[in-house]
């Protein structure tokens, strides 16, 4: 598996100081398996899973099936008190971007976004890590 990581701040959670709104981290990821990524009940599983390693509280998880019937994409996105994980795949590009935002200093949404691609298991993967800061 390789990656292409960017920090845009340093992501300890020394690093959540004052004015430190939030943490957003997202990427893309290739080489994923199709059935996996068509699996709507397996990613919904997985995004609650992620809530939970990264220390968010789950509100709501809601899923969708583009397109294609069996072979369509599909979206996840939990709401989270600290905001929001999402999923969105294209399996017939064996594709998908993860994007996971929180707020406050108690998640760890890097946690999350690793879980995810444990799980998922791409060839490639890119993750783009940003401090949201009032200052």
């Amino acid at each position: 598996m390789s990656q292409q990581e960017t920090y845009l701040e340093p992501r300890t959670r020394s690093a959540t100081n004052e004015g430190v709104i939030g943490w957003h981290v997202f990427g893309e990821i290739w080489g994923v398996d199709p059935k996996v990524l068509q699996d709507e009940g397996y990613l919904r599983s997985l995004v609650i899973e992620a809530a939970e390693v990264a220390n968010m509280h789950l509100a709501e998880v809601r899923s969708w099936r583009f397109g294609g019937g069996d072979k369509g994409g599909v979206s996840v996105i939990a709401l989270v008190l600290e905001s929001h994980i999402a999923i969105h795949t294209w399996p017939d590009h064996s594709y998908a971007t993860i994007d996971v935002y929180t707020c406050g200093g108690h998640s760890l949404p890097w946690r999350a976004f690793d879980h995810l691609i444990g799980k998922l298991r791409p060839e490639r993967f890119t993750k783009t890590i940003i401090n949201r800061s009032s200052q």
